[in-house]
């Protein structure tokens, strides 16, 4: 039965019976399971691969359906994790391969254990901060990971396989601050964009299961123009993480704390280091994302049953729950890292 099922992508040159069979003895571990973390487990369940992992904190919501094509409308009116409805859904797709539902935050304290194992790691994260933990475990164990963003129409993908390739860090040394950088709230998202986006990231990573050597650089495209383009990159001598090997975000020490505040049904957020956000700026890019408040001194944004103060230092207090993974969540989706 497998090799009547793979019989096409086995015949493909440079894959072959050999790269068919690397697929189904790897073990890949998906890090988000949102749009991208969706396609990625579609591509990579339906091609083969023997041991998938999925990882996700977040629930389904209706608002995601229209670009997270594993989910329906029952999983939304069910909020169901995102993990555990994913894998759902493709276990009936390929019952053939294992699938494992981690319905988890990604943290300084987890992501080593979650990524133990790895043939290839792919970034389907919702925040910054993940990435740079998913940059800081992998560089560690010295497992490949692909890196990937969509956002409006445009998408960035970059392989890093530690030791030959640059990684997060010696492109980005360290991540910007929050609220300046556009997210999908703020922008939007057309539905084929992760799509595309996800399929270079799984093209890169049967790259590096087959034993081929993946691109040693950054693609980016824009849909609306139809372009493509691809900037190749060096590492970088003086990385602090694969150049000198410190693990920076590991160590928690750039790692937002969130905190149950009793009796008062709210978490607050609590950014590493100082930071210092341009509230009223902040306020403009939220607009449209709910009912946005600000008056001079904090930011308040209102999204469904949650509120959002947020502060000029970074820190924020989500009102209308008790539950940090929640609180981060809504954080990294309106603020930023």
């Amino acid at each position: 039965m497998g090799e009547d099922r793979y019989a096409r992508q086995s015949q493909v040159a440079g894959f072959g019976k050999a790269g068919q069979e690397r697929l189904q003895a790897a073990k890949v571990v998906l890090v988000g399971c949102g749009a991208l973390g969706c396609m990625q487990a579609q591509l990579l369940g339906r091609a083969g691969v023997g041991r998938l992992v999925l990882v996700d904190r977040d629930f389904v919501e209706l608002t995601n359906i229209h670009r997270q094509l594993l989910y329906d409308e029952d999983d939304a009116a069910n909020a169901l994790p995102k993990a555990e409805a994913a894998a759902r859904r493709l276990r009936r797709i390929n019952s053939t391969i294992e699938i494992v539902a981690r319905v988890e935050d990604v943290t300084a304290k987890n992501i080593e254990s979650l990524v133990e194992g790895a043939t290839v790691v792919l970034d389907a994260t919702d925040n910054i901060e993940a990435r740079y933990l998913v940059n800081d475990a992998c560089v560690k164990q010295g497992r490949p990971w692909v890196y990937g963003g969509a956002l409006g129409v445009e998408g960035t993908v970059m392989a890093i396989v530690p030791g030959q390739t640059a990684c997060l860090r010696c492109l980005f040394d360290s991540p910007p601050p929050p609220g300046t950088l556009p997210t999908c709230e703020m922008m939007g998202v057309l539905n084929v964009t992760p799509a595309v986006t996800a399929a270079l990231q799984v093209t890169e990573a049967l790259k590096i299961i087959a034993g081929r050597p993946p691109f040693r650089g950054v693609h980016a495209f824009d849909l609306w123009t139809t372009s493509f383009r691809t900037v190749k990159l060096e590492r970088n001598a003086d990385c602090p993480c694969c150049g000198q090997r410190k693990f920076e975000f590991l160590e928690g020490r750039s790692e937002p704390a969130a905190t149950s505040l009793c009796g008062r049904n709210a978490v607050q957020i609590r950014p590493a280091g100082e930071q210092t956000i341009a509230l009223e700026e902040l306020a403009k890019r939220l607009q449209g994302a709910g009912k946005v408040t600000f008056n001079g001194f904090l930011l308040r944004l209102e999204v469904g049953p949650q509120t959002l103060h947020v502060f000029p230092d970074g820190r924020a207090i989500v009102k209308g729950t008790d539950d940090p993974a929640v609180a981060r969540t809504l954080y990294a989706r309106f603020v930023g890292s």
